[in-house]
This record gives structure tokens, C-alpha cells and sequence, in this order.
């Protein structure tokens, strides 16, 4: 994904990736085959009231269908107080990047420039926190007051049984930029492992979570960048 697609395409796919993490602990599985969208969503629901923190490796893979692109990054994603987030992304490769996104603000650190982009989202905050209701700290029926919710199927993924579920934003100034979101939410652990955000040209983002874990003991310090001489640049 190029930097200068950062304002309309990064922020809002970090908020995505937010509430993407639908908080959850180890529950029970609802019988294959006889589940409804109530069920699941009152499983998230109950489960998110317990979420702290959450840790996860992180591939993201952008796909441009016009021009038959497709890149992959990796690294990892750390959150932290989901009702007042803190996010640390850190991407190795293929080029390293960390993103900060943490009280309105969301910085880019491009290590082999060493330079930090600051961006300020306040202007955006409506928007930024309509996509948090996908979760984090948040009763799913508010959820529904932004997006219409529907259980899709279910399917196999990545070795688990996940229920697909089907997000359409109804705000149209959402839906001009993005289409749909599809969350595959492991019904074992009830964390979503893959997300697929479809944007309104055909464009599509899919971000895959794996090793995830939940509630460990990530400090403060953990959410800042530590970059030595770096150029700050406000956007």
C-alpha cells in the first residue's frame, strides 16, 4: 500500500483492524448448522466485556483488480484498552513501517528514511469510531445501528470452523468508499481470524490473524515509537 493512500485508505482500514479483533474468550460451540446471527452475536457480546488486550501476527494483503496487484505485508498488531485504544502495528517485510494509532492521532514511522508522518484524525473521529462499533467496548446492537449484520455461512479456515458474517455500512458517506466487510470469527475462541474489507471500485483488503492471544500484560511504553534523529512531518 503506497503512504500518499494513508488519509482515505490507511485510516480507514486501521479503524477496520480495530474493531476487526472482536474481543473473546473460550466459549462453547454453538452446533454446526443450527446457529443464527443472534447466537453469534450475543457469543462476541459477552465475550468483549472481558477483552484487555490483544496480540496477533498480521499478514495484510492489498489486492488492485484493475491492474491484476496484489501485495503482502507482515508483522504484528498489539492493542491495547479497547475503549480507548491503542494500537501498534509493526510491519518487517517486505519494507518495515511501524503505525501508531492512539487518542485521535496516528503516526507512520518509515525507518529506512528515518522519518515519523503525523497525522491528526480528530476531523474524523465520527467516522473512526463508527467502524469501533464492530466491537471494541461495544454492545453489538449498536452495531447494528451502523451496519446491517448478517450471518453468511459458516466454513472452514485455517484448520478451524468460523462463522462468516456480512457487515453493510448504512452512513452512505461510509458506503461511497466501502462496500462490505466479511469477518470470519473462529467459533472456537470467538475471535475473528481473516477480515476481507471490499471497496466500492473492486478493490479488496484481506487481513489474516494468526497466533493470536488475548489479555497478556502489554506496558504503555509498548505504544509510542522510539525513532533516534527522525524527521517529524505533520500531514
Amino acid at each position: 500500500m503506497s503512504r500518499g493512500g494513508f488519509p482515505s485508505r490507511w485510516i480507514l482500514t486501521s479503524a477496520l483492524l480495530l474493531g476487526g479483533l472482536l474481543p473473546a474468550l473460550a466459549a462453547p460451540r454453538f452446533h454446526r448448522g443450527k446457529s443464527d446471527l443472534g447466537e453469534v452475536l450475543a457469543r462476541m457480546n459477552d465475550a468483549g466485556k472481558h477483552l484487555r488486550t490483544v496480540t496477533a501476527n498480521l499478514e495484510y494483503t492489498t489486492v488492485t483488480v484493475l491492474v491484476n496487484d496484489q501485495s503482502t505485508e507482515y508483522g504484528q498488531f498489539f492493542l491495547r484498552n479497547p475503549r480507548r485504544p491503542e494500537i501498534l502495528i509493526n510491519f518487517q517485510k517486505p519494507d518495515p513501517k511501524v503505525i501508531l494509532f492512539k487518542k485521535d492521532k496516528a503516526e507512520i514511522y518509515l525507518p529506512k528514511i528515518n522519518r515519523i508522518e503525523q497525522y491528526d484524525l480528530a476531523r474524523r473521529s465520527e467516522l473512526v469510531q463508527q467502524f469501533l462499533l464492530l466491537g471494541f467496548g461495544t454492545e453489538t446492537e449498536d452495531l447494528k445501528k451502523s451496519y446491517g449484520v448478517r450471518l453468511e455461512s459458516e466454513e472452514e479456515l485455517q484448520g478451524e470452523a468460523a462463522a462468516v458474517l456480512e457487515l453493510t455500512p448504512k452512513d452512505p458517506a461510509v458506503a461511497s468508499q466501502l462496500t462490505k466487510v466479511e469477518i470470519w470469527v473462529s467459533e472456537g475462541s470467538w475471535l475473528p481470524i481473516q477480515q476481507k474489507f471490499s471497496e466500492a471500485g473492486g478493490d479488496y483488503l484481506i487481513a489474516r490473524y494468526t497466533n493470536i492471544k488475548m489479555n497478556l500484560a502489554i506496558p504503555s511504553s509498548k505504544f509510542q515509537i522510539r525513532a533516534s534523529g527522525a524527521q517529524r512531518v505533520k500531514m
